[in-house]
């Protein structure tokens, strides 16, 4: 009996991925525990493990497939000695969700001719998906008799189209409804929009012509920016980076950010850290100022746990625990993974897995449980010279500390005017859980902790 192998999820939050690699091939023999494929998340490419045995009878979704929904079947085995060719591969291909008509808000727009995607059917776009997507709905069941609807109509009373066919029909201004399929089972090819004339209208829409224009004329489709004559290369948006751009956008639209910054003496911390890597140095261990900086933040977020927080729609979550989610660049994006239980761990553990967790990162193999969640975020860029910056909240987290760069400045010493090591830090919090007041509070801590960092090793 042929087993389906469905796109599984990888992750609480994964709705969709990419299929990146297929490691086998149709015909080949499988065991349980052997990796067949590589997919792609929004944050990691991560190894996809057989769960059953059998024979690779069908590869429904190529490698390199965008947007597959978790669940779409993606292969079929069979038993070994069971016959691969039985397999009814179009049926099987019919479960395979169209990028045409399932994105979901935030998704690249399905119209551009690069998207990759199948051939098969396209499930119809309801009037909410069409509100989503600034497109027209998919035409409803026709009415019995209704001209050239019969022969593009499918299971379902739904356009029979190929997505080319789909993409070409809306950029001619075209109703498949109205166009006469001459693909296999009536299916509208791209030769059929080619040949059909603009302006046709079907019959189901006809009786609906007297309607006023505002309720029948559906919302623009938004267009891409115009790319200037100049020069350039384009590179298709990876899942992370799309996900990042959804993620910061929302952001900054939803949460109301306040900004709070304090400038921070470092010299004795520098101290510290010197005296510290001395007597590490025999286990191999160096201790970074970021290091010490995420223990610093974790140790002032449980001394002020009014910061320590989340805001959801009816009810503010305080946390029990530090969790600091620690920003790392890599080629595809910005991730941030997470040190649990910063505020008890050593600030030896803390270098070593922080080592470890952005060199996995870099290579996308952290796992979902190491970058998602957190109680609280640190982004560090004064390796690159920048003074002072805003960064903006990892929701659904109440803060993030934005750390510049340590410089020689005038500062007051012991009641004189002298020269110290100082950075700015800046804290960017959610106004709805956080009040000015308490996000200052823990600033002063963290600045506290800094300047006289044994307090925070106590």
């Amino acid at each position: 009996m042929p087993i389906e192998i469905k796109m599984p999820a990888l992750s609480p939050t994964m709705e969709e991925g990419t299929l990146a690699k297929w490691l086998v091939k149709e015909g080949d023999t499988l065991k349980s525990g052997d990796i067949m494929a590589e997919i792609e998340t929004d944050k990691a490419t991560m190894e996809f493990e057989a769960v059953d045995e059998g024979v690779v009878a069908r590869v429904l979704v190529a490698e390199g497939t965008d947007n597959v929904k978790v669940g779409t079947v993606i292969a079929i085995l069979v038993e070994e000695g069971e016959d691969a060719s039985a397999v009814d591969a179009p049926a099987a291909k019919a479960e395979t969700p169209q990028p045409a008509d399932t994105q979901f808000k935030g998704s690249p727009d399905p119209a551009d001719p690069n998207a990759k995607g199948n051939e098969g059917d396209a499930a119809p776009r309801t009037e909410t998906q069409a509100e989503d997507h600034g497109r027209p709905a998919d035409a409803g069941p026709a009415k019995a008799g209704t001209a050239n609807a019969a022969p593009a109509k499918g299971a379902g009373d739904r356009v029979k189209a190929s997505p080319l066919a789909r993409r070409l029909a809306e950029a001619k201004g075209l109703d498949l409804a109205a166009v006469s399929g001459s693909g296999p089972n009536g299916r509208i090819v791209k030769a059929d929009v080619d040949n059909a004339k603009p302006g046709a209208k079907p019959a189901t829409q006809a009786a609906a012509a007297d309607a006023p224009v505002a309720a029948a004329t559906p919302a623009p489709a938004a267009k891409p920016a115009a790319i200037p004559d100049i020069p350039h290369e384009t590179a298709k948006l990876s899942n992370m980076r799309k996900t990042i751009a959804r993620r910061l956008t929302e952001s900054k639209q939803t949460v109301p950010h306040i900004y709070l910054t304090v400038d921070v003496r470092l010299d004795a911390l520098m101290k510290l850290r010197g005296e510290l890597n001395a007597s590490l140095e025999s286990r191999g261990v160096k201790l970074s100022v970021n290091d010490l900086l995420v223990k610093a933040l974790a140790v002032s977020l449980m001394a002020v746990p009014k910061c320590n927080v989340m805001f959801t729609p009816d009810q503010l979550v305080t946390f029990k625990r530090a969790d600091i989610s620690v920003a790392v660049s890599t080629p595809s994006g910005l991730i941030t993974p997470i040190v649990k239980e910063a505020d008890t761990k050593s600030l030896s553990a803390i270098s070593t897995e922080v080592k470890d967790l952005a060199a996995r990162a870099r290579d996308n193999k952290l796992k979902p449980e190491e970058f998602q969640g957190g109680t609280a975020s640190i982004s560090n860029m004064g390796m690159f010279g920048i003074k002072q910056f805003e960064a903006v909240i990892n929701p659904p987290q109440g803060m993030i500390l934005a750390i510049g760069a340590g410089e020689k400045r005038p500062y007051i010493v012991d009641g004189e005017l002298g020269v110290a090591t100082v950075m700015s830090a800046t804290g960017s919090f959610d106004h709805r859980a956080i009040d000015g007041a308490d996000g200052a509070e823990l600033m002063k801590m963290f600045k506290e902790l800094v300047e006289r960092p044994l307090g925070m090793l106590a």
